[in-house]
């Protein structure tokens, strides 16, 4: 099937801000979490494997200042030279325990991470394809980019290391906790005497952190939106001399972007240097008591070193775990627009016991069909037509009189709200879309082309197709001499958009796309539109041996390319105004005479 999609974003550019809808109050949703964590259960015993391992590097970590205490205890303050080697060699070997636990746990979280953002990512591509081209037409495209880019990147944080740093700062923040209590318990009140301040510091940190960044998640996604937008648009930019007042929209966006991120570090930049000031604090009462306790030798040397070593682990947990609230916070406004996306379901979507199309002999019926695009504003109004397997019928009519909208609705791309599409007796309804598409074929106005080269987009509809029917494909289609004085021919690399190539240069390529899948139903939206006299001549040659033998459908403001159409109906505000050969239609004196004495008039 050959699809040509334009490219006009939805509202516009001023339009970007208001496609989000995002809230940013509320607390953070253990229902997305929740959901968000079944993408890591395939892989629940390297999850496992990952825990087995933090759990042995938090050991390691624990171990290793009680070790220093019965070094400086027992060995140093003794003289024991020889002990003093051996528990110098355990030492070395806890630490180096504790090392490659480390480093193969982040290993092998970074192995889940990659695979959870490639499977996501998958699912969320598979499913915009599975949307409906409704969603498309009004969702802007940086939007659902950043969905998919940069929601997705911080969700894969919180999934593939997020939880496992949870598990292992809580075991590591709980074993110190008891570690110091059975050491010294004197001591290790002192320490906790912090705990009030970080508690309510911590209380401050997380009431604003909610708000703050859930913003950033929204300004992130503006500005990719706004972006992906004004690339696109650039042509038309340059040719308004815009660029000025397109930078000064970026700029607003752009600052408003780099002002919540700012506000989102500042609360970091305030919380965590207090947990630093309160390590000092907690250090400097361990020092100070710790030594006057030893000068009194309540305590001995080896258990204030000791305490010093697990004051830093103690608030070193804490630290990461406030860390982790932020990306807690991120991954959660940016599951909720994930999870809004995954959970968007088609408009248009096959029904229960949907049947196979059977091949196409080609006949076409409206009955009776209204359509809008939406409740308030219908754009068909009771259209009733009738098409013969192999008729070409053309419909013509003022801009926005409804003709697209047909041709949309006969390959449902979008579904009436009232009447029936009936292909060959079948209502379109009830077969199943795929089989429908595959046996129908478009070329729209603005063709479109892939990055890859001309023989890819040519066997697009049908990847199997060897190098001599796309050869035999181009030929028909009147491409095949242009492509044929290109100097790497078929394998020419496509530039972004096609920009290397003339609009009629890819409209014969998507002809060409068109003949090689063999579609028995035919649309052309005005595949001539935007094309000078000479490559239309060509088109018009190459849409000749297409449409022949064919059910087509074409669209067209050129009435003298529809002069040969077995039938003609005149859309006039959504409904069939005139219809009948070119020749009745001339003698009938009506508007499409007027129209076709209007562009024959203009052309003289």
């Amino acid at each position: 099937m050959s699809i040509s999609i334009g490219g006009g974003g939805a509202g516009g550019p001023g339009g970007v801000l208001s496609a989000f809808g995002v809230t940013t109050e509320g607390k953070i949703d253990g229902r997305v979490l929740l959901r968000l964590g079944k993408f890591v259960t395939p892989y629940k015993w390297q999850l496992v494997a990952a825990i087995a391992l933090m759990l042995i590097a938090a050991g390691a970590q624990l171990l290793a200042p009680y070790l220093m205490k019965v070094v400086i205890d027992q060995y140093i303050g003794k003289g024991d030279a020889s002990g003093l080697v051996n528990m110098g060699i355990l030492l070395t070997a806890v630490l180096c325990g504790g090392y490659l636990s480390s480093a193969v746990r982040d290993y092998v979280l970074s192995w889940i991470g990659q695979r959870v953002l490639s499977t996501l990512r998958g699912q969320l591509f598979y499913h915009l394809q599975n949307l409906s081209v409704a969603y498309h037409d009004r969702t802007i495209i940086g939007v659902t980019i950043s969905r998919v880019v940069n929601d997705v990147s911080v969700i894969n944080d919180l999934l593939s290391q997020g939880l496992v740093t949870v598990l292992g700062d809580s075991v590591s923040l709980i074993g110190t906790i008891v570690v110091m209590v059975v050491m010294e318990p004197r001591l290790a009140l002192l320490t906790f005497s912090v705990l009030p301040v970080m508690v309510l510091a911590t209380v401050l940190f997380s009431r604003h952190a909610r708000v703050a960044f859930r913003q950033t998640r929204e300004k992130l996604g503006a500005v990719v939106g706004d972006l992906a937008e004004n690339i696109t648009g650039m042509r038309v930019i340059q040719a308004f001399s815009q660029e000025e007042n397109t930078q000064d929209r970026f700029e607003k966006i752009n600052r408003s972007n780099r002002d919540v991120n700012i506000n989102a570090m500042s609360l970091s930049f305030v919380f965590l240097p207090t947990v630093d000031v309160l390590s000092i604090a907690a250090t400097c009462i361990v020092l100070w008591i710790g030594g006057v306790m030893a000068v009194q030798q309540t305590v001995t040397i080896g258990v204030v070193v000791a305490f010093l070593s697990y004051v830093s682990r103690f608030f070193d947990p804490i630290r990461d775990l406030s860390q982790l609230y932020t990306t807690l916070q991120s991954a959660t406004a940016g599951g909720e627009r994930v999870l809004e996306l995954l959970d968007t379901r088609p408009e248009i979507s096959d029904r229960s016991g949907a049947i196979e199309m059977p091949p196409l002999k080609g006949s076409i019926e409206l009955q009776h069909v209204s359509f809008g695009y939406t409740r308030e504003r219908e754009i068909l109004h009771d259209v009733s037509m009738k098409i013969e397997p192999g008729q070409i019928i053309a419909l013509v009519g003022p801009t926005g009189a409804g003709k697209t909208s047909i041709a949309n609705l006969v390959a449902r791309f979008y579904e009436a709200t009232s009447g029936a599409v009936l292909i060959d007796g079948h209502d379109i309804c009830d077969v199943t879309q795929v089989s429908l598409h595959r046996q129908m074929g478009l070329v729209s106005q603005d063709p479109f082309l892939f990055a890859g080269t001309i023989a890819d987009n040519i066997r697009f509809g049908k990847p199997e197709a060897t190098d001599a029917e796309i050869t035999a494909a181009a030929h028909l289609a009147n491409a095949d001499d242009f492509i044929n004085q290109l100097e790497e021919g078929y394998d020419t690399r496509i530039m972004e958009g096609g920009a290397n190539f003339s609009v009629g240069q890819r409209q014969l390529i998507c002809i060409a796309r068109a003949v090689l899948v063999n579609p028995r139903v035919l649309i052309m939206d005005e595949a001539t539109s935007s094309v000078d006299t000479v490559t239309e001549a060509l088109i018009q040659d190459a849409l000749e041996r297409l449409l022949h033998g064919r059910t087509s459908i074409v669209i067209a403001h050129r009435l003298s390319t529809v002069r040969n159409a077995s039938h003609i109906y005149v859309i006039d505000a959504g409904r069939i105004a005139e219809h009948g050969t070119h020749a009745e239609l001339l003698k009938l004196g009506g508007l499409y005479r007027g129209l076709y004495e209007r562009q024959f008039i203009a052309q003289q």
